[in-house]
């Protein structure tokens, strides 16, 4: 790609992005943050609220599930073509805490056709892993900026 084109498709990464987090009520609804995305690649945080901490005190694993599963989402829309995860795997590696801030970073590993693949890791403030997540997309038909040109 050259620099016009990269540039393009950084701008239909962050307009797809920013209308997918204007309709994700639970991403909201959940405190879950965009910090920055573009092609194949997004981050995101979130910080365990008291209502996330399970019975060990611990930052429950289905929302460190969500916070990677919608960090993969982002990451797999960001060309303006809809994509919706087929199958997922996670690996707890270390337990969040309450009142920390958790970062899922989402990189795509392979995209062709209408399959993606996509590795993610979940830290902690300190730098730890907390997880590790890999997810495979699908497109489907659809825009999710109606009009705005799919990049890849």
């Amino acid at each position: 790609m050259n620099e016009m084109s990269d540039a393009i498709a950084l701008e239909i990464a962050g307009k797809a992005g920013n209308a997918m987090y204007a309709r994700d009520h639970a991403a909201r609804a959940l405190g879950i943050r965009l910090e920055e995305i573009r092609p194949g690649f997004a981050r995101m945080s979130m910080t365990v609220r008291d209502d996330m901490v399970n019975g060990h005190d611990i930052c429950h694993g289905g929302f460190t599930f969500t916070l990677a599963d919608t960090t993969l989402a982002y990451a797999s829309n960001s060309y303006n073509a809809v994509a919706v995860a087929q199958t997922a795997t996670i690996t707890f590696t270390s337990p969040g805490r309450r009142g920390e801030v958790l970062t899922a970073v989402s990189e795509e590993r392979s995209h062709g056709g209408r399959t993606g693949i996509y590795d993610v890791v979940v830290s902690g403030e300190d730098g730890r892993a907390v997880a590790q997540f890999r997810g495979i997309t699908q497109r489907i038909k659809g825009e999710v900026v109606a009009g705005l040109p799919v990049s890849q």
